[in-house]
């Protein structure tokens, strides 16, 4: 440790950045933040109140939109107050339960879109045993497995990440950016480990994914009718949008060459990533799924019916 002073305080230095874009920056994240809680409640709602939707697709459909909103509600509001605060500081347990909050609900996200595909591979592979193969009491378990695994993960890299001792330089250049780096004692070993747990996650999740995939692949090829795989393939569309929109954004975000003269660009662009994703869901499966769009339509229909 040296002559480094231990500190319990985070400096969050972003949004400082664009100080002629405060009020800007204010309005259209707010505004973001209130569309994404909008759109992601009205999915939820259209299928909770429409019975045909009542199927394992849809019940995953639903449970990613809830943990898309529960991202959101840990990152956006935050963001807001440090546009009108004057003290821009985050303590170091807030600093760790926001970390492991988003991260656990991002990890969440991945291996519900994993399950997803996984309903989509069953439903085409077999049809006649798709619902005694995916019963409500399998797809709950399904979902359980992927909250407890995406929070035992989170859990893991925060307290790597934590365990560490944060000395001197304590500024957080945006909220995107390693906390890891901020730290005095960061060695090889926590890098691995570090390294090791976040690729369980994002590496995880898309191999599961893309197995899925292949396997449709593999079986709408080989059917005899042209019909029969234009319709499979359809089926598989809309979650396949959603994932390569989601993966491909990720990797831009985080596998693009960095150099010291780009934080204004990647400052910008993490808050993009974060603004657009929960915004995918709602959007590519109402705007691509005829079934979802009758339902939102009778699900505003009622609540305009109510008032």
């Amino acid at each position: 440790m040296g002559n480094h002073t231990a500190v319990s305080i985070f400096i969050l230095w972003g949004f400082s950045s664009f100080s002629d874009l405060q009020s800007l920056l204010f309005v259209v994240i707010l505004f973001s933040h209130m569309t994404i809680l909008t759109a992601n409640v009205s999915i939820m709602g259209a299928i909770k109140l429409s019975h045909n939707l009542h199927t394992p697709m849809y019940f995953f459909l639903c449970g990613l939109s809830f943990s898309e909103t529960c991202t959101t509600v840990v990152v956006m509001p935050r963001m807001l107050v440090d546009l009108l605060s004057e003290s821009k500081t985050i303590s170091l347990p807030e600093c760790a339960t926001q970390m492991f909050s988003f991260l656990g609900f991002a990890s969440n996200n991945r291996f519900i879109m994993a399950a997803m595909s996984y309903v989509r591979y069953t439903a085409i592979h077999s049809p006649l045993q798709y619902h005694p193969l995916m019963t409500r009491k399998i797809c709950l378990q399904k979902m359980m497995a992927s909250w407890m695994v995406g929070f035992l993960l989170s859990l893991c890299i925060t307290i790597t990440v934590f365990n560490l001792s944060f000395c001197d330089l304590n500024t957080i250049r945006h909220y995107f950016s390693p906390v890891v780096s901020l730290a005095c004692n960061y060695t090889s070993d926590y890098e691995m480990a570090i390294f090791v747990l976040s690729a369980c996650v994002l590496m995880g999740s898309f191999i599961l994914i893309m197995i899925s995939f292949v396997f449709i692949v593999f079986i709408v090829t080989k059917m005899p009718s042209a019909k029969r795989r234009f319709k499979a393939f359809s089926a598989c569309s809309s979650h396949l949008t959603v994932v390569s929109i989601h993966y491909g954004f990720a990797c831009f975000v985080y596998l693009r060459p960095k150099n010291s003269n780009s934080f204004h660009e990647d400052m910008l662009t993490a808050v993009t990533y974060t603004i657009l994703t929960p915004l995918l869901n709602p959007i590519v499966y109402g705007l691509r799924n005829k079934e979802m769009q009758i339902a939102l339509r009778k699900t505003q229909g009622n609540v305009i019916g109510v008032f």
